[in-house]
């Protein structure tokens, strides 16, 4: 039993729980991109062109969500990992985003475009679940660990860790992977 519970804290402290905190920022970025890109589909805002089609709809909606989700994973899910160097962590953050939009982008083109379903409710169902979905996944594991990830020697983690070392007296010890956070 004691090994059952050691290694759900494990689980927890190391994965589950940003997960968790992802999820809630995920979900608010998601009904950003999901509000915007029918707003724009269905040309509610009357910009027309571009903005009116699947993909150009689609483009400036996961760019206002990303905007919105660097703030909530910033400050909330990855705050004890975050950067000083925070125009280096939305630029990474940022081409994360830009992969996973283009995961999703993938999916609503081969759906669209290669498969012919063009309904609202088939962009939807490509874009905002199947794509979402996969783009979520590698989004989660490149925040955590590339974006955010422990071994970042800016981050606040490494810099506590380092003022620690310091009071002690011993040289400031290197990130490891193994640590929780």
């Amino acid at each position: 039993m004691a090994l059952l519970k050691s290694a759900f804290n494990y689980v927890y402290t190391r994965i589950l729980r940003y997960a968790l905190k992802f999820g809630v920022v995920g979900l608010i970025g998601y009904f950003i991109d999901v509000g915007i890109f029918n707003l724009l589909s269905l040309d509610i805002l009357k910009w027309g062109g571009f903005f009116e089609s699947p993909i150009g709809a689609k483009i400036v909606s996961v760019t206002v969500s990303t905007i919105a989700t660097w703030f909530g994973n910033r400050y909330w899910t990855f705050r004890e990992h975050r950067r000083q160097n925070f125009l280096l962590e939305f630029a990474e953050f940022a081409a994360i985003a830009v992969a996973g939009l283009g995961i999703s982008l993938a999916c609503l083109y081969i759906s669209h475009y290669v498969f012919g379903y063009r309904s609202l409710l088939a962009d939807n169902i490509s874009a905002n679940v199947i794509g979402l979905f996969i783009a979520t996944a590698f989004r989660f594991l490149m925040y955590r660990y590339w974006v955010y990830g422990p071994n970042r020697r800016d981050g606040l983690a490494a810099r506590r860790r380092s003022e620690q070392s310091s009071e002690a007296g011993a040289a400031p010890a290197e990130p490891s992977l193994s640590e929780p956070g």
